[in-house]
């Protein structure tokens, strides 16, 4: 949780291209939660185990 306080602090310090790569770093990070909850629960609806 240190290493997401740490970015958003040094956003704001940060020049315009840092404070965009930071945005994107958390879209990206949003994309791959979004996408394992999507697999996660496709997988839990099709388990015939």
């Amino acid at each position: 949780m240190s290493i997401v306080s740490e970015l958003v602090t040094n956003m704001g310090h940060s020049t315009e291209q840092g404070f965009f790569g930071v945005t994107a770093i958390y879209i990206y990070m949003a994309i791959i939660v979004a996408t394992a909850l999507v697999r996660i629960r496709h997988n839990m609806k099709n388990d015939h185990h």
